[in-house]
């Protein structure tokens, strides 16, 4: 009899495997799923035209204003080229010169986007006719200090953002791992942050609030300093999509930051939470193009799978990751500290309580989750162009999946209960 093949996505691909014999078959959560809109582009112009909770776009705007549009950075499958024309065709209508339009990338702590990426990310003429920038946490020069939070986090960001008369924002509504759901405010209130903005809320007292939770909005204290941030900022319009594993725009909603993010929220969730009659020994969660690019991004499957409502796999499991890392650890000051904290210290427990005792800068935030992670379970990854560093960052490199199931059949036997989520990142399982 035919073993039955299974298949996760990476890098642009997926790799198709089966399961040593003897093992019992494998449960599969896939998210549910919606058709694309079928004509995006007049699906965009209707939002534009009839934005929920705000005035359209062309009435916010006049002649001689200063415009900033934050969009996300090449680490996002924000969709941005097909977002952002319309936008800039709306203010065109509104008589806003292209010389009043400045496009800002918001990076966080990653590294600069290149002048490929800002065309691959805006398109040709976009970014051949308008100012695009990306945003820097470091330069003091380019940052506003706009005060407090409500809940004591300092409020700063990227003076293009700030000084502009309309400030817009693009993004993806996805489960996050600290602020719920990703989209909204983020763009504007993490990803054109300022490093101390970025620290505090990615530190680990804001990480052990029992609120900062995966697919969580109320009671969340990172989603609260984020609306504030992004409101102090003057953000006054978002256009937000949801995508399916495909890339697809399947929602959107343009309008009010919080309206509008908050209509996305709902649709997110009928897609991407789905409920797990137990937890499993091991899980097997596909990562793919573009957050498998670095190790960095890549490890966000396993903290989503552990900081879900409750963790997913068993205390002394074993996580599956399958991604290329192409880039390593990756090139951001963020990723390279991320790489650091990993590297330096003796053992997982030690990176957590280091952490705890003194802090870390922004970008350590991830070897503090990962670490949390590590030291309930083993995570493999399969197939990375960089298996050295995989060791270094206390996970197991595997070339292939052969290799790992031969670690979990040495490991948990061949009674090993297994799952497979194909798309880690945006699917939210919920353990009844």
């Amino acid at each position: 009899m035919m073993r039955k093949r299974y298949s996760v996505p990476y890098d642009q691909g997926e790799i198709t495997f089966t399961l040593p014999e003897g093992f019992r078959e494998a449960v599969v959560a896939e998210h549910a799923r919606m058709p694309p809109l079928r004509d995006l582009g007049a699906a965009i112009q209707a939002a534009l035209r009839s934005p929920t909770g705000s005035a359209p776009l062309r009435d916010l705007a006049a002649p001689g204003d200063k415009v900033c549009i934050v969009v996300t950075d090449m680490t996002r499958p924000c969709p941005d080229h097909l977002l952002v024309p319309p936008l800039l065709e709306e203010l065109r209508a509104a008589g806003v010169s292209r010389q009043d339009i400045t496009l800002l990338v918001g990076v966080g702590m990653h590294r600069p986007s290149t002048a490929k990426e800002k065309v691959a990310k805006l398109g040709k003429d976009v970014v051949s006719e308008h100012t695009v920038l990306d945003s820097d946490p470091l330069d003091q020069s380019r940052l506003v200090d706009l005060g407090l939070t409500t809940n004591g986090v300092p409020a700063v960001v990227n003076r293009e953002a700030v000084d502009a008369d309309l400030l817009i924002g693009t993004g993806v509504v996805e489960p996050h791992l600290y602020a719920g759901y990703s989209g909204g405010r983020k763009a504007v209130a993490i990803g054109a942050a300022g490093e101390r903005t970025i620290e505090v809320t990615h530190g680990p007292q804001m990480l052990d609030e029992p609120g900062t939770r995966l697919g969580r909005i109320e009671g969340n204290p990172f989603h609260q300093a984020v609306t504030e941030i992004a409101q102090k900022a003057g953000l006054r319009f978002i256009l937000n999509v949801v995508l399916d594993e495909d890339g697809d725009v399947v929602a959107l909603e343009a309008g009010e930051p919080e309206v509008a993010f908050e209509r996305l929220v709902e649709v997110a969730r009928d897609i991407y939470e789905v409920d797990l009659p137990r937890r499993f020994d091991v899980v097997i969660g596909g990562v793919g193009y573009p957050k498998d690019v670095n190790l960095y991004q890549t490890s966000r499957a396993p903290t989503y799978l552990h900081f879900a409502p409750q963790p997913v796999v068993k205390k002394g499991g074993t996580m599956i990751i399958p991604a290329r890392c192409q880039e390593g650890v990756g090139q951001g000051l963020g990723e390279q500290r991320f790489y650091e904290i990993m590297r330096s210290a003796s053992d997982a427990t030690e990176i957590v309580e280091d952490a705890r005792r003194q802090g870390y800068p922004a970008g350590g935030q991830r070897a503090y989750v990962v670490a949390k992670v590590l030291r309930e379970c083993d995570v493999i990854i399969v197939g990375s162009e960089h298996p050295r560093l995989v060791e270094e960052m206390k996970m197991i490199p595997a070339a292939h999946m052969a290799e790992a199931l031969g670690f979990v059949e040495g490991k948990h036997g061949k009674d090993a209960d297994l799952l497979i989520i194909p798309h880690a990142l945006h699917t939210l399982p919920v353990v009844k």
